[in-house]
Parts: C-alpha cells; sequence; structure tokens
C-alpha cells in the first residue's frame, strides 16, 4: 500500500503547492515526479532520471507541435476578427430572439482554437451590444457566451487540455473528437438552459461599453475563411479514425494513404494553419514574425507544452513504479466508478488549483497507471477518459480560476453574482457533461 500512500501524498502536494503556495505547475510536477520514483522502492535513481526525460520527451513529441498549430490558428481567428464573422453569422441563423443560444453557439466554436480567456475578452462587447438590441438579461448573455467557451475548450480539440490528456494517455484524437462533439451538444444545451431559466433572474449592471470601432476590424474575413482553419483540421482528424477502422471504409490503396497522412493531427492542424494566414485582408511579414501574430502564439503555446510535458514525465514514473498493478491487486472497488474516476480527479485538481487545463493534464498523469485497473486500455476508453477528464476539468470555475475574474469583472458582476452564475453555471455544465460520458461508456465500453 505504500505506493498508493506515496500517490496520495503526491496529489495532495500538487494541489497545495499550486493553489496555497503558488507553484507555477511545472515545478510541481516535476517535483512530484521526482518525490515519487525516488522514495517508490520499486525505481532506482538512475531510472527515476530516465523516466522523467523519456515521459517529458513522448509527450511533447506527441503533441508540441499540435499545441503550438492551434495557438497559431487561435491567434489569426481572434486579431483579424475571425471571431466576429463568426458571431454576425451565427446571429443571423439565430435571430434576436435566441440571442442566448447564438452566444452558446458562437462560444462553443471559438473556443476550439482560441483560449477561454481571450475569446470573453474579444466578445464581450458583442454580448453588451447583442443583449441591448434583443432587449434580453445581459447575465443571460454572458453566461451564455462564457460556458459556451469552457465547454468546447475543455473537450475539444486541439485545445491544450484534450490534446495534452490524449498525448499522456497515448489516445487517438480523432476518437477524443468523436465521442468529445456529442457529448458538447448536451453541454451546450445545458449550458443555454442555465443561461435562460437562471441566469436571467439575476440583474447586472454591465462594465461600461467598449469602443467597439477599436476592436471590430475594419474588413473581418469572411464566414467560410473563418471556420476553414477550425472545421477542416477537425474533419481531417476524423476522417483518419475512419479509415483505421477494421472495415476499412476507405479501402487499402493511395486513397487511404493519403487520408492517413492529411489526418495525423500534426499534419490536419499545420494545414489549418495555412488556411489562418488567408484570415487577414493582408498577410505582412510583421504577422509571421517574432514579435508578430505568430510570435504572440508561440509565447502563449510555449507554456502550455512544457505543463503538458511535466505532465508526462510524472505520468511515466507512475506507470514505471508499479503502480497499476498495486491498484489492480488492491482497490479493485475502485473500477465500479468506472469512467466516473477521472471526472472526480479532474475535478478535485481543477476546485482546488483553478486551472482547467493543468487537471486535465494532470489529471492525464494520475490515471495513466490505472487504465487497466478501471478496465479503460482499449482506444475508446482511452479517449473517453480524455473527455471524462475534460469534463470534469470544468468543475467548477471560482475565485482561484483567473477565467472567473475575466468573466466577472469584463460582465460588471460582483463576486457574490460569480459564484452565482459563472460558479455554480460551470459546476452545472461539468455535472451534465459527466453524466453523458457515465451513459456513453456504459453503451460503447
Amino acid at each position: 500500500m505504500w505506493l498508493i500512500i506515496l500517490l496520495i501524498i503526491s496529489v495532495a502536494f500538487i494541489i497545495l503547492s499550486t493553489s496555497k503556495f503558488k507553484w507555477h505547475p511545472i515545478l510541481s510536477l516535476l517535483t512530484a515526479a521526482f518525490f515519487f520514483g525516488a522514495f517508490s522502492g520499486t525505481m532506482s535513481l538512475e531510472e527515476v532520471v530516465k523516466s522523467v526525460n523519456t515521459g517529458f520527451g513522448n509527450t511533447i513529441g506527441f503533441i508540441g507541435i499540435v499545441i503550438l498549430a492551434g495557438s497559431i490558428i487561435g491567434k489569426f481567428l481572434e486579431k483579424s476578427g475571425g471571431a466576429f464573422a463568426l458571431a454576425g453569422s451565427t446571429l443571423k441563423i439565430t435571430g434576436n430572439k435566441n440571442v442566448p443560444l447564438a452566444l452558446s453557439i458562437i462560444g462553443s466554436i471559438v473556443s476550439i482554437p482560441v483560449f477561454c480567456d481571450s475569446g470573453f475578452i474579444i466578445l464581450s462587447p458583442l454580448v453588451k451590444a447583442m443583449a441591448k438590441q434583443a432587449k434580453i438579461s445581459y447575465a443571460a448573455g454572458a453566461m451564455a457566451l462564457s460556458l459556451g467557451l469552457i465547454l468546447t475548450h475543455s473537450i475539444v480539440p486541439p485545445t491544450p487540455g484534450p490534446v495534452g490528456a490524449a498525448g499522456i494517455l497515448n489516445a487517438d484524437l480523432g476518437l477524443v473528437l468523436i465521442l468529445g462533439l456529442p457529448i458538447s451538444i448536451i453541454g451546450l444545451i445545458t449550458g443555454w438552459l442555465f443561461s435562460t431559466k437562471i441566469a436571467s433572474k439575476v440583474h447586472i449592471d454591465p462594465a461600461p461599453d467598449s469602443d467597439n470601432s477599436k476592436i471590430i476590424p475594419p474588413a473581418p474575413p469572411s464566414l467560410v475563411k473563418a471556420l476553414l482553419p477550425i472545421i477542416l483540421p477537425i474533419i481531417l482528424i476524423i476522417l483518419r479514425s475512419i479509415n483505421s477502422l477494421p472495415s476499412a471504409p476507405f479501402g487499402s490503396g493511395y486513397s487511404s494513404s493519403l487520408i492517413n497522412f492529411i489526418g495525423q493531427p500534426v499534419v490536419a492542424l499545420l494545414t489549418g494553419v495555412l488556411f489562418s494566414f488567408l484570415l487577414p485582408k493582408k498577410l505582412t511579414r510583421e504577422m509571421l514574425s517574432p514579435s508578430g501574430w505568430v510570435g504572440e502564439a508561440v509565447i502563449a503555446a510555449a507554456t502550455i507544452i512544457i505543463i503538458t510535458g511535466c505532465g508526462g514525465a510524472f505520468g511515466y514514473v507512475l506507470q514505471n513504479s508499479g503502480i497499476g498493478d498495486v491498484i489492480k491487486d488492491n482497490l479493485s472497488g475502485a473500477a465500479s466508478l468506472s469512467i466516473l474516476f477521472p471526472v472526480i480527479i479532474a475535478a478535485s485538481l481543477k476546485t482546488a488549483q483553478g486551472s482547467g487545463t493543468v487537471a486535465i493534464i494532470a489529471g492525464a498523469s494520475l490515471m495513466a497507471p490505472l487504465l487497466v485497473p478501471l478496465g479503460m486500455d482499449s482506444s475508446t476508453g482511452r479517449a473517453l477518459v480524455v473527455v471524462a477528464l475534460g469534463s470534469g476539468g470544468m468543475i467548477a470555475s471560482h475565485a482561484n480560476d483567473s477565467y472567473f475574474w475575466v468573466v466577472t469583472q469584463m460582465s460588471g458582476m460582483n463576486v457574490n453574482q460569480g459564484y452565482r452564475l459563472q460558479t455554480l453555471g460551470t459546476l452545472t455544465v461539468g455535472v451534465f457533461t459527466s453524466l453523458a460520458v457515465w451513459v456513453l461508456s456504459l453503451i460503447i465500453l
């Protein structure tokens, strides 16, 4: 039982060091990896170092370029006004009477390549304008956007959390997408209902309107241009997963090989990057420079990539320690928790230290040696665990989460209103998506 006790100590250390002592997650994860390995009694110190290096390198090798490419796509969508192009087109479809639904859809699309915080800041003036025009509760509009943003950012690749977790768990990104998209639809409906039925009853005096002319570019890209960098990589990745089915739906010739190549996450995301270069009215050298849009995207992606690598290092140390066999022999009752186990782990980490991405990545590290004991070692099981971690990673956004303060301050909420809306909203969406994952697991596993 020593390995289990050591694991509990390691998890407690990660939570306390990141939440109470404000350590950077990189330091917490690396310290936990070396601490666990050194005191496990099953590995030599040389094996511990080798495991850390191997786990870090393997993980970054799998997801580093994918996260970087996703960050570049998001930056070009943000800077070019592509987010506003998506918003305007969505509103034309839903109409003014369905503004909260439109904002939920907008948030869920924009947040696939764009970070939640940036997405809310970019679209906040739009929420105010749409709520005023449609004469609806501003709180309903703000929460519809907020919950839509955090939903896909937590569940749907190529956002950093799911991509990082997939890398650590060696899960197929195409399967994660195939399983995550229907779950995200359930979450979208839940967030929309929360916004219209609960948030709409709370009165908020929105913060002073920003000058939209400074935010909306004079010539935003068309809807097709704005959608292509997001949708095309997703389609390519899913096609590759379908192509890999035993039935070989695309045959076994050149077309199959081509689909397998362009559907590789790295190739698919880099294809999306090429199409994102079409978003600005005029692509300039400055945009592609280290100080331009690409440079900003690289800086934003670097921290996430390194955190994910450190999570992979911790996970690899856990696997090499033999803790999976210990849990299988001594904690077989944990299998009854099934797919809810990763939900509980991610929710605990998220609630304790604030960052959903860190919770998902650290949760994946903890789940890696538990896949076999919990019966999740199949390709479908691994992908579903990633989605489960994403669902748990939404529970719940409160005062230790930077996104909580972005939403509340940009929306003019006080702290109590933030807890009633943002915290309760993320808790509601997270719980319902987690239940949807559990029901799906009963069907497909």
